[in-house]
């Protein structure tokens, strides 16, 4: 019982300590990756290459359908809202609030994290190597100059395409909830374009619009580096590989219901 007093304060101080460290990881990778995608020499013919071949598995391949199921759930959701407006007598606030329920806020948080399931948590061997680059770009020039190269073709390219697919999927399925609700409300004639438009407008003024690109690019970036920055702990960690969670699942979804509230916050308090 002695033992066990006097060991588990030390027990908690190094769970404690390699919290914080995979923590201050994924902020490491996250600035390495930011730096790289920023940087001119990134964009050569290679890296290139790599972005159009993210892009294409990320994006290309999943927009449609990813649309359609996306459609068909905000069809549902857009007809609860009209029908229970209707009934209290604020259908003049119905379009207003499918606008801001659902296309500033509900499907971003679905593209990313459609994003994030379908590739960003890829347990794969380039993770591993992603991982150690982060790590050797700390180094001496001489020593990291091949794990730099490795991160400008294959981590820059990784944070632009899914960036660019969370943007992507959030705005093409938003541009088809829009003409959703307009049918629902106003059917197939075109004397409701003026009232529709000028209420799309008044939500979707430039700070609004702003924030909402820049949110969808902050998903991206956190699903492209969180899952990353996991491989890193689980290969200095490797009995942590047992786990049935995913590897970065629930950090993720923590920063991204993190960044989700800081929106709502900026935007409503």
């Amino acid at each position: 019982m002695r033992s066990l007093i006097h060991t588990k304060p030390r027990i908690l101080g190094l769970h404690l300590l390699r919290y914080l460290h995979s923590w201050w990881s994924t902020l490491h990778l996250g600035a390495v990756a930011l730096v790289m995608v920023l940087s001119p020499s990134t964009y050569g013919r290679a890296q290139r290459r790599a972005t159009a071949h993210y892009i294409y598995g990320s994006t290309w391949q999943v927009l449609p359908w990813f649309t359609l199921l996306a459609a068909v759930v905000s069809l549902v959701i857009i007809r609860i809202v009209v029908v229970t407006a209707l009934s209290y007598g604020l259908s003049r606030y119905a379009l207003e609030m499918v606008v801001r329920v659902l296309v500033l806020e509900l499907i971003p948080l679905s593209a990313a994290l459609f994003v994030a399931l379908r590739a960003g948590m890829r347990f794969d061997s380039s993770a591993f190597g992603l991982g150690q680059a982060a790590m050797a770009s700390a180094r001496p020039p001489a020593a990291s100059l091949e794990k730099l190269r490795q991160l400008r073709t294959d981590l820059a390219p990784m944070v632009i395409a899914h960036a660019f697919s969370v943007l992507s999927l959030a705005m093409v399925t938003s541009c088809t909830v829009l003409v959703l609700a307009y049918v629902n409300l106003y059917g197939l004639s075109p004397w409701g374009l003026p009232d529709y438009t000028r209420t799309v407008g008044r939500v979707f003024d430039p700070v609004v619009t702003s924030g909402f690109m820049l949110k969808t690019v902050l998903f991206g970036t956190a699903v492209a580096v969180i899952p990353t920055a996991a491989m890193l702990d689980l290969q200095r960690y490797p009995r942590h590989l047992s786990s049935s969670v995913q590897p970065g699942a629930v950090r993720l979804l923590f920063v991204l219901l993190l960044i989700e509230a800081g929106s709502l916050a900026l935007k409503y308090i």
